[in-house]
């Protein structure tokens, strides 16, 4: 293993997550100076301590172990998906891969009916994101804009200015989200209405 990339491989995971070195090391029940001199290629961690980064990151083992040069297929299993419940009955699942690098994100949202998701801030320049709705209605508001969409309709905004989704109708929405963001993800909302992370 080269202990060098094997450190940039998992420094370029946490920044991707916009973690601390304390704060990846509290979430992984390591030591900071353990965790710097694994990313700084100084040590080559016991397998107990790299499950406990591999959790920590909220990545399977192999993410960590395997060379870069393989990472061309990365599948992520069903059972493996990233599923958040917010306040209020608010479902996010993250479909996507973990590719260490890549800022794009696949996610599939469920708003009850009534719901407000809050508004998010906007991100850098050149960031983008398309919504597709798939059941129920969603409101979508983009700075100053308000669109209302309904199953089947999909909409693409410019991701850099403050953005919010809600779900007006008196059923379910379903909603997808394809997010190219240029940097790490704001770690704040705009409002915590609905509590927890955007989309």
């Amino acid at each position: 293993m080269d202990l060098v990339e094997f450190g940039r491989r998992i420094q370029q995971l946490r920044s991707d997550r916009q973690l601390t070195l304390q704060s990846l090391a509290d979430a992984a029940s390591v030591s900071v100076s353990m965790l710097s001199s694994v990313e700084r290629g100084l040590k080559a961690p016991t397998v107990v301590v790299l499950a406990r980064i591999a959790e920590g990151l909220g990545v399977p083992l192999s993410t960590l172990v395997a060379p870069t040069r393989d990472q061309r297929l990365v599948v992520r299993r069903a059972a493996d998906q990233d599923i958040a419940d917010e306040p209020g009955g608010w479902r996010r699942v993250i479909l996507t891969p973990v590719v260490p690098g890549v800022n794009f994100e696949w996610i599939r949202s469920t708003l009850p009916p009534g719901c407000d998701a809050g508004s998010y801030p906007g991100y850098a320049p050149g960031s983008h994101e398309f919504v597709a709705v798939d059941s129920g209605e969603l409101r979508l508001t983009v700075g100053d804009e308000t669109v209302e969409l309904s199953a089947g309709d999909s909409v693409y905004f410019a991701a850099d200015v403050i953005h919010g989704y809600a779900n007006p109708g008196p059923t379910p929405c379903t909603y997808h989200v394809a997010a190219l963001i240029m940097r790490p993800r704001h770690p704040a909302r705009v409002d915590d209405g609905a509590g927890g992370n955007r989309r």
